[in-house]
């Protein structure tokens, strides 16, 4: 561990001093691009395709899984919010607290998806379940299969069914790397919020989810993005530790990367939600965590080891002030979120 890092785990540091270091690293990160003319960065981004070709559909799932998924389900449910939702928020106009902003995005995210009763749908990514859930609650004749890859959150999910008396709700566990569908040409839409963000051969995904949609079928997209620069998350040097610790094997795709992957699907809408969204979202989270600390340091001592409780209570502040800078950065105009719609031909 660098000598930053000890400092860091030994809580020491303010959270203005943080947030200003972590305000330091966007600046120098965006300065290495912002140098470049339009050719080198066009080359850059080319580059970053060619790597995701000749990549597996994803690596590292395992280490991901447990850096988000290792801290019990009761962590989560004393910092997000009513819908579990561990994605961004849409925080419209007169939309005050998390819960709220949970399901102005949930909506909005079933209305670009053009999802409609009697369809057969696939989530990819179900997380906690909240989109699931939703869908569940909003589409009652529509056949909808989940898929995750941690067993506590099919197990959340399935006793929330349960609660709810929702039935038309089918929850997989299963690595995406493994799952090969329910079948060809049966699903009427395809669902991912913030799941690709953890996959890198996006040509052998999208040719995976035109086998299994119905023609005329659609993918609906949600993924975090950079409005211009696509890179991978590397342990580039002993301080990045939002990769070693928070996001190994994951990337930050530009928002135009996936127009590059239109050989099986093509692109009928695309939108951007501006970074402050998320900005806001995390922001709750961080709320959250310190409203519940008496809560939840005895969740990390559990899950870490009561030696790390400390570290890693400070690690998960700074990851949720790290989302919160970034996606705050220039009033949220570097950082975004991108939605798609792709169509399989008809």
């Amino acid at each position: 561990m660098s000598t930053l890092n000890t400092l860091l785990a030994k809580n020491l540091f303010p959270d203005s001093l943080i947030r200003l270091g972590i305000r330091q690293r966007l600046r120098a990160h965006l300065a290495r691009f912002e140098k470049l003319d339009s050719k080198k960065r066009q080359e850059l981004l080319m580059q970053h395709i060619a790597s995701l070709l000749a990549s597996p559909i994803a690596v590292a799932t395992a280490e991901a899984n447990e850096q988000h998924y290792e801290v019990p389900t009761a962590f989560f449910e004393l910092v997000l919010g009513k819908h579990k939702k561990y994605s961004s928020g849409y925080w419209d106009d007169g939309i005050h607290n998390l819960d709220k902003a949970e399901e102005q995005m949930l909506a909005l995210t079933c209305e670009r998806a053009q999802l409609k009763n009697g369809q057969r749908i696939l989530e990819l990514g179900c997380g906690w379940g909240s989109l699931t859930l939703w869908m569940a609650s909003q589409y009652p004749q529509a056949q909808i299969t989940a898929i995750s890859n941690s067993r506590t959150q099919k197990e959340y999910i399935e006793a929330q069914l349960a609660a709810r008396n929702l039935t038309n709700v089918t929850v997989r566990t299963v690595n995406m790397i493994d799952y090969m569908g329910e079948g060809e040409g049966v699903f009427d839409r395809i669902v991912s919020v913030e799941m690709l963000e953890h996959m890198k051969n996006y040509q052998r995904v999208f040719e995976r989810c035109a086998s299994w949609l119905k023609p005329g079928g659609a993918f609906f997209i949600h993924i975090f993005t950079h409005r211009e620069i696509a890179y991978h998350f590397e342990v580039g040097d002993k301080e990045d530790w939002m990769a070693r610790y928070f996001f190994t094997g994951g990337q930050m795709p530009s928002d135009d990367l996936l127009l590059y992957f239109q050989k099986d699907l093509q692109i009928l809408h695309h939108w951007q939600v501006e970074g402050t969204h998320y900005q806001k979202t995390a922001r709750a989270w961080l709320e959250n965590m310190d409203k519940e600390k008496k809560k939840i340091l005895p969740l990390l001592a559990s899950t870490y080891g009561r030696t790390e409780q400390k570290r890693w209570w400070v690690y998960w502040r700074v990851f949720f002030m790290a989302c919160e800078e970034l996606w705050g950065y220039e009033n949220g105009t570097e950082w975004i979120v991108s939605h798609y719609l792709f169509q399989k031909p008809k």
